[in-house]
């Protein structure tokens, strides 16, 4: 159980690896432990303040200066028991992260849990409360009501989709050992995964399915299809019980949300992300104008790579055949820290901040979890887990994971209830760091085959977030309504996620070519909500923003850090009239679309100029 045993990196023939052993040598050392044993008292403490105080249900009246006191109290209370449950959890993510197999660290990461099941309720329970006193008006008695007005307001919203104390105390307990349960088991059975892969030689080569992934930017054509082939071969092996596992995760959802009163799973998920129902209808109805200009776009792509049609699915994701589109680690880093200070030197230092600390575990490795992601550690420091490919793209992804860490900085004087953040607002600052990544290398770049490259992977990524999500929200809708009236078998499953990319990819897409097992190593579904559609709104939002620095960006910088901070407090609307942008208007959300649609327009001229 030790946090890391690799050494700091000092080239790019080396991949960082990332270390919380300077707070945590081990998950089995005193430092650990202790602060495991403050955190069990200390919510138990948490739950005795709650019932002395009586932070529950109760009828309705004008709150007094003793509820002021109590608030105060409970409210510290809970942001200091919340803050210490953060940071073990994102010690131990270190080590179940990078190591599924770690047993002793999966035993404490589901200890970790069961005490989060003993916060969840309190949560429900200081909803109900507040309901009762009115939000505003107990402000006037409690100085953290006041600073807390935000979340505490949207907790109040949240009293009309409760289930009494009792069963919201049962649910978060038993969840532990539902939901929770299997969604680890659908991250152990996918990252422990190995594929058999028949290179063009005829050789053959076992590899983390992982790494076998990572093949679909292979710059060989022929080792992006024989990557491709090995995943077809190899998800079926665990297909039938990573099927029993979102069937238990959503059946667990669609009752849950019943007795919480949400007509509509969506509707839940909407009000969990705190973006309003209009202003998703107007960001889905662009992204559903928008699908004929993707479907051009990959055709485009698939000429580029000498298809005729559409475009096969291994080379998705292909780098552009222009030229050297590898990258090394020391290259990769260099262009986002010079990116990332093209805005400012706060944001540039951050890159080589993230790497003294050693924030960052980027090689691939069996047993790792998949992907890519930013995790909140302690104050403004992060964790930043990469899957390091080599490529132009792969230094894009890490632009954006940095970005989540550089949000993490903004919000490091926000308190534990303030900072959390919903999904689509999360995703703004990385956005907007991978947009300034990839707008700077197009800036200082000229040479039409290099541009080709450059647009390539600025259009590659966005065509998952806009169109493969829009397959996935499609698949992910059909499954909680199927899921109401009984279970769904693997071949279900599998038939319903190649329809989904039947009607979103069309004739973009060579439709033989297909993945029928994206629900299967996708963690995105194994939650009890819509999980993917916030990726789309944090990608378009982050390009209107972006398009607000590049309108005037000293009046930007001035409020940008702030908007940041606020992610856990204000609503998605709040935050876009706080730069002049109506994010209920279907325009607002065309016009991010149309930034892109200009990258497909020079894309398209360039390749048909190679013909």
């Amino acid at each position: 159980m030790t946090i890391t045993d690799q050494p700091h990196a000092e080239s790019g023939d080396a991949l960082p690896r990332w270390s919380v052993a300077d707070l945590y040598p081990s998950l089995d050392d005193r430092a650990f432990t202790d602060a495991m044993e403050t955190l069990d008292a200390d919510v138990s403490r948490l739950v005795a303040l709650f019932d002395e105080h009586g932070i529950r249900q109760l009828e309705p009246r004008p709150p007094t200066p003793a509820d002021g006191e109590a608030a105060d109290q409970v409210v510290r209370a809970y942001n200091d028991v919340a803050r210490l449950m953060g940071e073990l959890s994102v010690a131990t993510l270190s080590v179940t992260a990078t190591d599924s197999r770690d047993d002793a660290a999966r035993a404490l990461a589901s200890r970790l849990e069961q005490q989060g099941s003993r916060l969840a309720p309190l949560l429900a329970r200081l909803a109900e409360w507040v309901h009762a006193l009115g939000v505003e008006p107990l402000a006037t008695h409690s100085d953290e009501v006041a600073e807390h007005v935000g979340p505490l307001a949207r907790l109040d919203e949240r009293v009309a989709h409760q289930m009494p104390e009792r069963e919201e105390e049962l649910y978060a307990e038993l969840a532990t050992t539902g939901s929770s349960a299997w969604r680890s088991l659908q991250q152990v059975v996918t990252s422990q995964l190995t594929a058999e892969v028949t290179r063009p030689d005829g050789t053959t080569e076992r590899m983390p399915i992982n790494a076998v992934r990572g093949l679909a930017t292979h710059t060989d054509p022929a080792m992006r299809k024989a990557g491709y082939e090995a995943e077809l071969a190899t998800w079926p092996q665990v297909s039938t019980t990573v099927a029993a596992a979102l069937n238990a995760i959503k059946g667990e959802a669609v009752i849950v949300n019943r007795r919480r009163t949400w007509d509509d799973p969506i509707d839940a998920s909407l009000y969990a992300n705190s973006v309003g129902r209009p202003t998703y209808d107007a960001m889905q109805r662009a992204v559903t104008t928008s699908l004929p200009d993707w479907r051009r776009w990959m055709r485009a792509k698939a000429r580029l790579h000498g298809h005729q049609g559409g475009l096969p699915w291994w080379d998705l994701v292909a780098p552009a055949p222009t030229g050297d589109t590898t990258l090394s680690w020391d290259d990769g880093i260099e262009w986002v820290r010079e990116a990332f200070g093209s805005y400012s030197d706060e944001l540039g230092g951050l890159v080589d901040r993230a790497l003294d600390e050693r924030w960052i575990d980027a090689p691939p490795a069996d047993g790792k979890t998949g992907g890519a992601f930013c995790a909140s550690f302690r104050g403004d420091r992060s964790l930043v887990l990469l899957n390091w490919s080599g490529s132009i793209d792969s230094a894009q992804t890490t632009a954006h994971e940095l970005g989540h860490a550089y949000h993490n900085v903004t919000l490091a004087a926000r308190t534990p209830l303030q900072r959390r953040l919903p999904m689509a607002l999360a995703e703004t600052a990385s956005i907007f760091c991978e947009t300034l990544a990839i707008e700077q290398r197009l800036a200082d770049t000229s040479d039409p085959a290099a541009r080709l490259g450059l647009l390539d992977v600025s259009l590659t990524g966005p065509n998952q977030v806009v169109v493969d999500i829009a397959s996935r929200l499609q698949f992910e809708t059909e499954l909680f309504e199927r899921r109401r009236r009984g279970t769904l078998g693997a071949a279900e499953l599998d038939e319903m996620m190649l329809r989904a990319q039947a009607d979103t990819y069309g004739d973009g897409l060579d439709l033989d070519t297909r993945h029928p097992y994206m629900w299967v190593l996708k963690p995105h579904y194994y939650g009890s909500h819509f999980y993917n559609w916030p990726y789309t709104y944090g990608l378009l939002f982050g390009l209107g923003l972006y398009a607000a620095y590049r309108d005037d960006p000293e009046r930007f910088r001035q409020g940008y850090d702030d908007l940041l901070s606020r992610a856990g407090m204000d609503t998605a609307e709040q935050l876009g009239a706080r730069f002049g942008l109506d994010v209920t208007d279907e325009a607002f959300w065309t016009a991010s679309l149309d930034v892109l649609r200009a990258r497909m327009t020079e894309y398209e001229s360039l390749v048909d100029a190679r013909s």
